[in-house]
């Protein structure tokens, strides 16, 4: 069964492409028809893509890898960071810093940067620092915690990142082109999806478009991270139960040894031999 059905996007407006003028002869494939000069999204096919997308997703996050969602337009900064917040994925809603993937360390260090503040904070030594100093932190606190807050858990390079704007976040799939990252995007009749590993055909400008693609997508996320949790419990309860038979078959092993020990104390010694009886001396 389908992620999502062709009345849903239609409903959320998923159809609606760019000016004719506008479109980029790429996306032609994923054009049904043009109407009063706009260009026409053909749904069966964003459906068909939203479902692969939906399933690879799944799988990765099942296996226990990151995805990253990037959308710095302001249509779909919150739906964005809503839906990546309900899966437990890192994601950047505020300006791309240039160099997050191709730099990651040089970001690890800022994120970092923000947790020396936060023990300095806790241990009292910002106490002791002078209003100036204190200010200075504080501002520089804040700015860290905007541009890299969401993405504080991100330890290493994401699996994938799922882009909303092919075009307004040119440079972080050229990023992750640069690191074969795969790319997941929304991508609309005015952009190239040649970089784009995973398409999904869609007006990515109306809010209601890009929750109804990000609904069907995190869904599937939820899917596969409660499918991974079950196998974790399976896996553990599977552990368990090996080491419970592991003990018991040490303890059948012990109580042999300790009857047989028992057993040999009880039965006369049999290799005991009798002294030769003494010659008679010949007279």
């Amino acid at each position: 069964m389908s992620r999502v059905n062709f009345d849903q996007l239609l409903e959320a407006g998923v159809h609606f492409g760019h000016l004719k003028r506008k479109w980029n002869p790429a996306m032609a494939p994923y054009i049904f028809m043009e109407r009063n000069g706009i260009h026409i999204i053909d749904l069966y096919k964003t459906v068909a893509k939203v479902d692969e997308a939906a399933a690879v997703l799944k799988s990765m996050v099942r296996q226990g890898k990151k995805i990253l969602f990037v959308a710095t337009k302001k249509q779909a900064k919150q739906v964005l960071a809503d839906k990546a917040v309900s899966v437990g994925m890192p994601y950047v809603i505020e300006r791309w810093p240039g160099g997050m993937l191709t730099n990651f360390p040089t970001i690890r260090k800022a994120i970092k940067k923000m947790t020396t503040i936060d023990k300095m904070t806790k241990d009292g030594t910002f106490d002791n620092l002078s209003k100036r100093e204190k200010l200075q932190i504080t501002r520089q606190r804040a700015k860290l915690e905007k541009n890299l807050g969401s993405i504080i858990d991100l330890n290493r390079l994401p699996s994938a990142l799922f882009v909303v704007d092919v075009m307004k976040e040119h440079i972080a799939v050229r990023e992750a082109n640069r690191l074969g990252i795969p790319v997941f995007a929304m991508v609309d009749t005015n952009s190239n999806p040649a970089d784009i590993d995973y398409i999904i055909p869609s007006n990515d400008d109306a809010t209601k478009s890009i929750e109804v693609i990000l609904d069907a997508i995190c869904e599937a996320m939820k899917e596969g991270l409660e499918e991974r949790k079950i196998e974790r419990i399976d896996a553990e309860a599977a552990g368990e139960g090996e080491e419970a038979s592991k003990k018991e078959r040490r303890a059948r092993s012990s109580a042999k040894k300790e009857h047989a020990e028992k057993e040999e104390e009880k039965t006369p010694e049999a290799n005991e031999v009798e002294p030769a009886p003494a010659k008679s001396e010949e007279e």
